[in-house]
């Protein structure tokens, strides 16, 4: 089935990580035939996925980027721009946290940093692009939260706090941008089994609450989540097939959420 994505051109962010939902998004998407604008503060891991985004026959620039910075943003958009002279689709992918723990013994600058990687982040990208997708009229954002951002984690605060802000910022530029063509959704993953919950660089799972150590046999599927299960929600929300979906929050936790 022909989706319709040859030759468009998606800036996805965070895609360093080998084993992460970003890399997973970028190979899905070129395999569909798109372009892809490779964003990472890892570069040596964007490198890695970009080689194999080109072994898949599409062309690929990438960008080392922290989103946390509006002169980083704005240079990543322009390489973007510069290169392909358009971007079809935007993914918010990059985010992360370190569990900080209990509010009343945080460190503020942590919950800061959290907050500022997770939405403003994602701010300082929509709006270096929206200009660009309003002056052609049309376009597809999908924004990465979280199911943390519907239920909570104790410990986890500020990301939550950030995470859910960005289902408010999606349904706000829904608003804003439907009357040019511009569809913003978001994507709601639950407890993916990639290195966010353990691994060099990544917060432990073993530094969850005890009733987060095994989200499995508490979803009501009862099975894993894999990075290609986002892959393919997002696959679906940048092709003509959700033309008419917009503000929307899709789960993909295996039932855990329900709303």
């Amino acid at each position: 089935m022909d989706l319709g994505l040859r030759d468009k051109v998606a800036l996805i962010t965070g895609v360093g990580s080998q084993v992460g939902i970003g890399k997973a998004i970028a190979l899905t998407l070129a395999g569909e035939g798109c372009d892809i604008i490779a964003s990472d503060i890892d570069i040596e891991g964007a490198e890695k996925t970009a080689s194999e985004i080109k072994a898949l026959g599409r062309k690929v620039v990438v960008s080392k980027t922290d989103i946390t910075k509006v002169p980083d943003v704005n240079a990543m958009v322009k390489t973007g721009l510069d290169e392909f002279g358009k971007i079809d689709i935007l993914v918010n992918n990059a985010g992360g946290t370190q569990f900080t723990g209990p509010l009343a013994e945080a460190n503020i600058d942590i919950i800061e940093k959290e907050i500022k990687l997770n939405l403003m982040g994602v701010f300082y990208c929509v709006k270096a692009v929206l200009p660009h997708m309003m002056e052609k009229r049309s376009g597809k954002i999908v924004n990465i939260s979280s199911n943390a951002a519907r239920m909570g984690v104790p410990g986890g605060s500020g990301y939550c706090a950030a995470k859910t802000g960005l289902l408010g910022l999606t349904r706000s530029m829904a608003l804003e941008a439907g009357p040019m063509g511009i569809n913003v959704n978001a994507v709601a993953p639950g407890f993916v089994l990639t290195n966010f919950y353990g691994g060099e660089g990544a917060p432990m799972l073993a530094a969850l609450p005890p009733e987060l150590k095994d989200p499995v046999k508490k979803t009501p599927l009862g099975i894993e989540i894999t990075t290609q299960d986002i892959a393919n929600t997002v696959l679906f929300l940048v092709t003509d097939l959700s033309d008419k979906i917009t503000g929307q929050v899709i789960s993909v936790d295996c039932g855990i959420t329900m709303a």
